[in-house]
């Protein structure tokens, strides 16, 4: 039995879909019906449902982008830096293995030689580093709460998408924005990501932290080509002139464009898909929705 804590957000969602077509016995666990960021209250709940393995895809992102997240910075910080806490001092006292959901927005850039981060490279988007946002500083305490930890994952999760229209996918965030800022990113094919997770888990492999995006990175006008292709959407696309435009007409917060190294994940015998091949998949088996009224279009992907 698998707890799954955060089930119903985009993230926690994938991992159910996942979970339910692989017929894995697992529990949802909404925050709306149990306080799981109170010690007490998780404790009696792992006692009482006595899971082999615990997924925290709960965190707070922000809407509709991490700019919200400077205006309420108290549940940013209790969901993205608080709860790990929380959760490795339940579950190292009860004996339950667990993994969490993190993010690689605590990067920017690249290495000097052109090379992505990799999981032992410290955070250079952070608050120690004093440049980053408000999100990417929480995400980066986060991981710091259970970097000494020996019994857990910490799954780094990168710009998701998949083939469904969503306020959350990167795809859908391009399609929509008015204006969009040219960066080159590491990303993660959302399913890709889910099944990758529940392998570090199904095959044992040794805990810690995984960058788990797929291969390779992508500029923001390679992904536009790709949607003019796939999609031919009835509009022009706008570039920012550069980052300082974008910062001065479009955000509050600075963002993370990074790249990072995969190699870690699949040295351990866990395949993933390139770049290349998970967007054109879902391109290929796009999914439209009518979302525009749930996507600022003044800004642009976290």
């Amino acid at each position: 039995m698998i707890i799954l804590l955060g089930g119903t957000g985009y993230v926690g969602s994938a991992f159910r879909a996942e979970m339910e077509r692989r017929s894995i016995e697992f529990t949802n666990i909404s925050r709306s019906r149990v306080d799981y960021t109170n010690t007490d209250v998780l404790y009696k709940l792992i006692c009482d449902i006595r899971p082999t393995f615990l997924i925290n895809a709960a965190g707070y992102t922000g809407k509709p982008n991490v700019d919200s997240c400077e205006q309420d910075k108290a549940n940013c910080l209790i969901g993205n830096a608080v709860l790990p806490g929380v959760i490795r001092t339940v579950c190292e006292q009860l004996e339950i293995p667990w993994g969490h959901v993190s993010s690689g927005c605590i990067y920017t850039g690249s290495k000097p030689n052109g090379s992505g981060f990799n999981e032992t490279d410290p955070p250079n988007f952070c608050f120690r580093t004093d440049n980053c946002s408000f999100y990417s500083g929480t995400k980066a305490i986060g991981e710091e709460c259970l970097s000494d930890s020996d019994s857990n994952y910490i799954w780094r999760l990168r710009i998701p998408f998949d083939s469904v229209d969503s306020p959350r996918n990167y795809i859908s965030k391009l399609l929509r924005y008015e204006r969009l800022l040219e960066a080159t990113n590491s990303i993660s094919h959302l399913q890709d990501f889910v099944s990758a997770c529940l392998q570090c888990w199904e095959k044992k492999v040794p805990f810690g932290i995984y960058n788990i995006t797929n291969t390779g990175s992508v500029t923001t006008h390679h992904v536009v080509e790709m949607i003019k292709h796939h999609l031919k959407p009835n509009r022009e696309f706008d570039f920012f002139i550069d980052e300082d435009q974008f910062m001065q007409l479009a955000a509050k917060t600075p963002r993370s464009n990074c790249v990072l190294d995969n190699s870690k994940l699949l040295s351990v015998g866990i395949r993933i898909s390139s770049v290349e091949e998970a967007l054109d998949r879902s391109l290929r088996s796009w999914q439209p929705q009518a979302i525009q009224s749930t996507i600022d279009p003044r800004s642009v992907p976290a």
